[in-house]
């Protein structure tokens, strides 16, 4: 099956980059990977939000049809993780549309937010303001981290600054969709459920594991792991691969430290691919400049061969010369026409060049792009593949909706749901993302109302 070419064109409108802060600061990472291990079990997560956790409805609009309920809480993430979410996002904001007549029981459905879905109004108008009409159900709409009130002011539109902010994300709304089924649960409504269309798909996805009850969910647009979105979908064009390569060049720690962090290991693994390239020997991958700059600098293949004229610049991890050597080095490279990026490993001394700051050039490793794409699929599986997180307590109660010509969620190269959650069903939308997204939310509607019946006829008596 080929890609849709609508999805490829729609991408190239979109001219910002995300992740222009690289990676996240790896002490944010290494405690977001221990959070993960906690929520990622439901046993372990039974006593992290009280059943009383309160919330709050501010303020109420009549309509003809409904009621429109604005509310807000504090995101359960501020206490157990403090200080990781930008202090933009603690307060957890929603919109709770109940129709003024119930058709049958008090279904309420939660609706998680997709890429550049900011604010409330696209999901009340495409999906709770319909859902009310066609079949009496309410709909709570929670506003994800990063976006509409809960943006940082340093964050352009939806593009994410840090690779770590779709981690404190998804684990912010794991917690934040488990206080308000808590709440809806003890308003008396029933039965409940999650959806939400792309990354809401999969953040819904996740939050559903947590629960520890049947629940429907409708995962639209979504799959098994927001991995293969940012390395080998369309929007992998869009990430700032130069920053990140750079950090994972610089700082030894993503390498050395945070990659034993990673725990995912199943058949889609990067770690059951082929292994990291590992660091080139620099005595073996010398500065390739002309015959005058090699003597210029000191590199002089009389003195022993590359190598050995290579090992001559160094003495104790520094340069001979000091810092009129570095310039002179320097000087010599920018002549010869060189790329700063070819320059060995062996430069970097405690994260800096030669003394200098290394902010400008990347170490000679050819296959860094690689090493960076890999490293991006270990940490996204870490924190986003359902593989890595309980299976739903009852996976029947799962509808699936998938575009099959989805250039945004690439599902060659992945487990699929229906190895990770058998039981669950698959409904495939001919066309791609984007086509989806525009012309098929009665689909998804649909799906959500079949999952609820589906959920009356198995388990009348549960509420």
């Amino acid at each position: 099956m080929g890609v849709s070419r609508l999805d490829v064109f729609y991408r190239r409108l979109l001219l910002t980059k995300l992740f222009i802060g690289g990676w996240g600061k790896p002490e944010d990472l290494k405690r977001i990977f221990e959070f993960r291990k906690i929520i990622g079990d439901r046993e372990k997560c039974r006593s992290l939000v009280p059943k009383d956790y309160p919330v709050y409805i501010n303020k109420t609009e009549d309509h003809a049809d409904c009621k429109i309920h604005d509310g807000f809480f504090i995101s359960p993430l501020e206490h157990l993780v403090p200080g990781i979410l930008p202090p933009e996002a603690v307060k957890a904001r929603f919109q709770f549309i109940v129709p003024k007549r119930w058709q049958k029981d008090r279904p309420v459905c939660i609706h998680l937010a997709g890429t550049g879905d900011h604010y409330f109004w696209r999901r009340r108008t495409l999906m709770a303001r319909p859902m009310v009409k066609e079949a009496g159900m309410a709909s709570l709409l929670l506003e994800n981290p990063y976006y509409g009130y809960r943006k940082p002011k340093d964050q352009l539109r939806s593009s994410l600054k840090n690779v770590s902010d779709l981690f404190v994300m998804g684990g912010a709304l794991i917690l934040e969709s488990t206080v308000l089924l808590r709440w809806l649960e003890r308003e008396g409504y029933w039965p409940l459920g999650m959806t939400g269309i792309s990354m809401g798909g999969y953040m819904a996805s996740l939050a559903v594991t947590n629960w520890p009850k049947p629940i429907p969910l409708i995962p639209c647009l979504s799959w098994s792991t927001a991995s293969s979105v940012f390395t080998t979908g369309v929007l992998s064009k869009a990430v700032n691969w130069r920053e990140l390569e750079k950090q994972y060049a610089i700082n030894s720690v993503y390498e050395e430290e945070i990659i034993k962090l990673l725990e995912y290991c199943g058949a889609d693994s990067f770690k059951m691919g082929p292994e990291f390239a590992k660091n080139v020997d620099s005595s073996e991958h010398l500065l390739v400049l002309s015959g005058d700059d090699r003597a210029t600098v000191g590199l002089n293949s009389k003195a022993g061969g590359e190598a050995e004229a290579g090992r001559g610049l160094f003495i104790g991890g520094g340069l001979k010369g000091g810092s009129a050597r570095v310039d002179q080095l320097l000087s010599s490279v920018n002549s010869s026409g060189m790329s700063l990026d070819t320059l060995p490993r062996s430069l970097l001394v405690n994260n800096t060049l030669l003394g200098k700051k290394m902010d400008f050039a990347k170490c000679y490793r050819p296959s860094l792009h690689r090493e960076s794409i890999s490293f991006m699929k270990g940490v996204m599986d870490e924190c986003t593949h359902m593989a890595n997180f309980s299976v739903p307590v009852d996976t029947s109660l799962i509808i699936v909706v998938q575009a099959k010509e989805d250039a945004y969620i690439p599902r060659t190269g992945v487990l699929s749901l229906q190895e990770i959650w058998p039981g669950c069903e698959v409904r495939y939308l001919n066309g791609g993302h984007i086509s989806a997204y525009l012309f098929k939310q009665n689909v998804f509607r649909q799906a959500i109302y079949d999952t609820f019946d589906r959920f009356c006829l198995k388990y009348p008596n549960l509420h």
